[in-house]
């Protein structure tokens, strides 16, 4: 073999290797959670359906709400703002016994027993789940949190919140929907104050 030949592989080869490595490093460098690839459902599109095992015991499916208002939200035990609008959550979900209103809780991250402590610890009554494998977040475009939706009774989701939202807020918005009047004010936004990315919990 010539040594011109020799040189004209060694070359090939090492822009080969260095193409790979840079490929890595560009691969490596624009990571993201899996979440954050997903779109982020909005509202006046249809809620995705979901089944969720809760803690302790049964299941929640989403279809199985029809002409019920559905509050979702999503959170975990780490994150300073789900904590801070916990007990708010729950004060609404006491006002509306009675009502054709469900809540349900989506928690992302934790395993079952910090979850439990979080539920015990705030006095959460209504029913809440894992969602394992993070399908559900997915589906929902959750890349941080707390994140709330609110679904209307025909299963479209009419109002949404990135953030601690306050119970003036969620109580309008859940009024709105079961009397049918038009919305007065936002039904998205977002308190970035009050919201953790994922990879910052």
């Amino acid at each position: 073999m010539s040594i011109t030949l020799r040189i004209s592989i060694l070359v090939v080869g090492s822009l080969f290797i260095l193409g790979l490595v840079g490929l890595l490093a560009w691969g490596l460098s624009n990571r993201s959670s899996i979440t954050g690839l997903s779109g982020i459902t909005r509202v006046d599109q249809p809620a995705p359906d979901f089944r969720l095992e809760l803690l302790g015991d049964g299941e929640f499916t989403l279809s199985e709400q029809n002409g019920k208002v559905v509050v979702i939200n999503f959170w975990a035990s780490s994150c300073p703002p789900c904590r801070t609008e916990a007990r708010d959550l729950e004060t609404a979900w006491q006002a509306y016994q009675g009502e054709e209103v469900v809540f349900i809780g989506a928690n992302i991250q934790d395993t079952s027993e910090p979850a439990k402590r979080f539920l015990d610890e705030f006095g959460v009554t209504y029913p809440n789940g894992i969602d394992t494998g993070g399908r559900i977040s997915i589906d929902y475009g959750v890349v941080g949190i707390p994140v709330t939706f609110v679904v209307d009774s025909e299963g479209t989701v009419a109002r949404r919140w990135v953030g601690e939202i306050d119970i003036d807020r969620l109580t309008a918005w859940i009024d709105e929907l079961l009397t049918g009047a038009t919305p007065e004010g936002e039904t998205e936004g977002t308190n970035k104050d009050s919201y953790y990315t994922l990879d910052e919990l």
